[in-house]
């Protein structure tokens, strides 16, 4: 199966000496493809093998909120990694200048990345194979089935995916065994207490501060997901989409960073005693809808603006652009929480304060930013800045995939039309209250402390 989870960026062939895994977006040492292929060649070719992350001060505009989440977890992984024998190697700067310098520095004779759709780590990955000379394979670890092969094309939605998920799940949904310690070790290992207190925390944004909801870091991770299986899963059907209740996973940060891997989620959620209703909920949401998050961002490079919408959508919003607004916000209201709706504020500073929002109310949160501003465009950049500074699974497939399907109707069909909206799902607040216990909501969002 590790076949299928490769893609070439090159045709050079594997050479003896150091295979390099350029850790990313998957932050872990157990249940990593990328890093179990990277040991499997270097016992074949009698090679060590070297993780090294490389660190972009500026990447996406992201504030200390999310490298400190992100920085606990890799020291973690450091150590993990230093156990067995591989040493890890933290990077600073452009990484098409950093990797290149490391390839030649370790005479490297393999290059491994694991997959990222974004467009930015795919410009990283073409740059960086068009300054070296050696094989430079991806791995997806982060899927369950690898994006590039359960499709070549941007599906249409979650029912033309799912089909394919159903025709290879049981080929692809399979324990890994645990990665020991490795024979071909470098002899100099790397300090690295010494490589983290390096970090420059000073150049990251401050102006978003930390959370105590959400501990950093595999451990915690495990330990989230064990809670939710033995405690949550059983209603996940019933109470996930209800605001006020504690019901969703919560994983969405550790999946975001890799500190934890979809597939020994869904191998835990499998194993669970629940209902089966409750695991197939649990199974579409992480494995259907999450990879088809990825599928989107992959093959659609217009994924975070309205040029990514499909033409009926980009039709009919055209067409109610200059429909009257009976509310509009410039950026600073919505960020500050400070528009007329109640239930719109609280999801607001759920987000602000807590670094999640839940997910029933990101949908209503984002058509509500549509309903308020000028146009469509408008709309995609301002949820996308207030995602991707506040929340910690920002910058991820899932969050513009989300904003995507709100504002423009990706993966979701046409409706009635309406004011501004056009033929876009609308939500309101009435729905919320009919459906929901809000006050509930409310209170759960006020009791949050930011620290």
């Amino acid at each position: 199966m590790i076949e299928k989870r490769i893609f070439r960026y090159n045709n050079n062939e594997i050479k003896p000496g150091t295979v390099i895994y350029k850790m990313s977006r998957d932050q872990r040492v157990q249940h990593n493809h990328a890093l179990s292929y990277a040991v499997d060649v270097a016992y074949a070719t009698k090679s060590d093998v070297l993780v090294c992350f490389n660190l972009v001060n500026n990447f996406l505009d992201a504030p200390q909120r999310h490298f400190e989440f992100m920085l606990k977890g890799l020291e973690e992984t450091a150590t993990e990694l230093e156990n067995l024998n591989i040493p890890f190697v933290l990077l600073f700067g452009s990484p098409e200048i950093t990797i290149p310098k490391l390839i030649g520095d370790t005479n490297a004779g393999l290059l491994i990345s694991d997959f990222d759709p974004l467009k930015i780590k795919l410009k990283w990955n073409d740059e960086i194979n068009s300054n070296i000379n050696i094989a430079f394979h991806e791995v997806d670890t982060h899927n369950i089935i690898p994006a590039r092969f359960i499709s070549p094309k941007e599906e249409f939605a979650a029912y033309t995916l799912r089909p394919k998920v159903r025709k290879l799940e049981a080929d692809f949904i399979k324990s890994m065994p645990q990665l020991e310690r490795i024979v071909y070790g470098r002899e100099n290992q790397i300090d690295n207490r010494s490589q983290f207190n390096k970090i420059d925390y000073s150049k990251f944004d401050k102006s978003v501060g930390t959370v105590s909801n959400i501990k950093a870091g595999r451990k915690n991770a495990l330990d989230k997901l064990d809670v939710f299986v033995k405690y949550r899963l059983e209603k996940y059907t019933t109470l996930r989409n209800e605001p006020g209740a504690d019901f969703q996973s919560e994983l969405s940060p550790y999946l975001h960073f890799g500190q934890l891997s979809s597939l020994e989620a869904v191998l835990q959620v499998i194993e669970a005693e629940a209902p089966q209703e409750a695991k197939d909920a649990f199974i579409e949401e992480i494995f259907v809808r999450k990879e088809l998050s990825d599928n989107f961002c992959l093959y659609n490079k217009n994924y975070d603006s309205m040029e990514g919408f499909r033409d009926w959508a980009k039709k009919t919003l055209i067409e109610h652009i200059h429909d009257e607004r009976e509310y509009l916000y410039p950026i600073e209201q919505f960020e500050n929480a400070d528009t007329h709706d109640v239930y719109w504020n609280a999801a607001q500073k759920e987000l602000v304060n807590s670094g999640k929002m839940h997910g029933y109310m990101r949908m209503y949160w984002a058509k509500k930013i549509l309903e308020w501003t000028e146009t469509p465009e408008q709309a995609m950049g301002i949820a996308i800045y207030l995602n991707d500074k506040y929340s910690l699974d920002g910058r991820d497939p899932n969050g513009y995939t989300g904003i995507a399907w709100s504002i423009g109707g990706i993966h979701d069909r046409a409706w009635g039309e309406r004011n501004v909206f056009g033929k876009i799902r609308y939500m309101n607040d009435k729905g919320l209250k009919r459906k929901f216990d809000m006050d509930a909501y409310l209170r759960k969002v006020n009791s949050i402390k930011l620290i």
